[in-house]
């Protein structure tokens, strides 16, 4: 069931447009993102949400009742979201305790100081009660943001960039606890972000975004791999785009030899066409098929990813374990295992 519906919303800043038709659903106890590169429009779409942004065409529903339209609005602090800023927007003169109480003002005493509690469990902030804001490192401070976003129970969480000055292992880590606090206290979230990975680790569903348009809604395991737009392709994940020559509608022949997809395509016999490869569709084989030269290496832990240049001067991507740590210019042997066939047409 919808908690919120965003149907053909427009907005724009002075004459600007930023989008005009803007739709997209989210059902009650889901996690999404709107995922995409600066100046999208995702932010804005967020903060017509929260209410911050004025619409001037469609409108908003939060649990069935219209929160915003081009003639009325709803008025942020009466739409029961919260909200979780980029800079955390926490009140230094306030401790930590005091931070999360800040929303539970119209609550019995007795029933602020249970709500207090329980935030800071459900955070992880024990024994931080009578701190400062500025005594508390940046994963810290965002859970206490986190915290106080959530004491009221809101309806929905809307979260922007809340990860982005953090950095990277902080920022993998505490979104993946975020994830489990809002997954536990049964609330609605929407994060607006620009990093996939992120993006993935917290969300049921993401919209990836693009002047002012969500190209695709979809799970990350679908938006890694079954693209619908060569935006889409390009912008999640890692890849390299081979031209290939439609033999038939799942069939493909490549510079690295015949490619069946697991599906078929309306192509025209003979078409030239793109297909996508990932680094997990070219397979490292001592007996594989393929010969390419390693140009590029970068060190991953676990694995180690190279780009690998052909003899038709086309490149592709390979992950190999760690292990195998060869040089760049020297001559390996790999195959193509690819599961997820995904082709476009080559448009000039």
């Amino acid at each position: 069931m919808s908690l919120l519906k965003v149907d053909n919303i427009a907005c724009q800043y002075d004459e600007e447009q930023v989008f005009d038709s803007l739709s997209f659903h989210v059902n009650r106890g889901e996690i999404v993102s709107l995922l995409g590169p600066s100046g999208c429009g995702k932010t804005t779409a967020l903060r017509a949400v929260a209410g911050f942004e004025n619409i001037t065409d469609g409108n908003i529903r939060l649990n069935g009742h219209i929160i915003a339209e081009a003639d009325a609005s709803v008025p942020p602090e009466k739409r029961q979201i919260g909200m979780v800023f980029q800079d955390y927007a926490l009140f230094p003169h306030l401790n930590i305790k005091q931070n999360i109480a800040f929303g539970l003002r119209h609550m019995p005493k007795s029933s602020q100081k249970e709500q207090v509690d329980h935030m800071i469990h459900a955070v992880g902030l024990e024994g931080y009660q009578q701190r400062y804001p500025h005594e508390l490192s940046g994963g810290q401070q965002q859970r206490v943001a986190l915290a106080r976003a959530l004491a009221p129970h809101p309806n929905l969480l809307l979260m922007d960039e809340p990860f982005s000055n953090l950095d990277i292992e902080l920022r993998e880590r505490l979104s993946l606890e975020v994830r489990d606090i809002l997954k536990k206290e049964g609330i609605t979230g929407i994060l607006v972000t620009h990093d996939q990975h992120e993006a993935f680790a917290i969300s049921d569903k993401v919209g990836v975004m693009h002047n002012g348009k969500i190209l695709q809604w979809d799970t990350p395991y679908n938006l890694y791999h079954e693209p619908a737009q060569r935006f889409v392709a390009d912008f999640i994940g890692q890849g390299k785009f081979i031209e290939a020559t439609v033999v038939s509608g799942d069939t493909f022949d490549t510079t690295i030899g015949r490619l069946t997809a697991n599906r078929a395509y309306a192509f025209d016999t003979n078409a030239k066409v793109e297909i996508l490869l990932r680094p997990d569709d070219i397979i490292p084989d001592q007996n594989g098929d393929i010969e390419a030269i390693i140009i590029e290496k970068a060190f991953k832990g676990a694995e180690i990813l190279y780009t690998l240049a052909l003899p038709s001067g086309q490149s592709l991507l390979s992950l190999f374990p760690s292990h195998c740590n060869h040089e760049v210019g020297k001559k390996v042997t790999v195959r193509a295992a690819v599961d997820h066939l995904i082709c476009f047409p080559i448009t000039k």
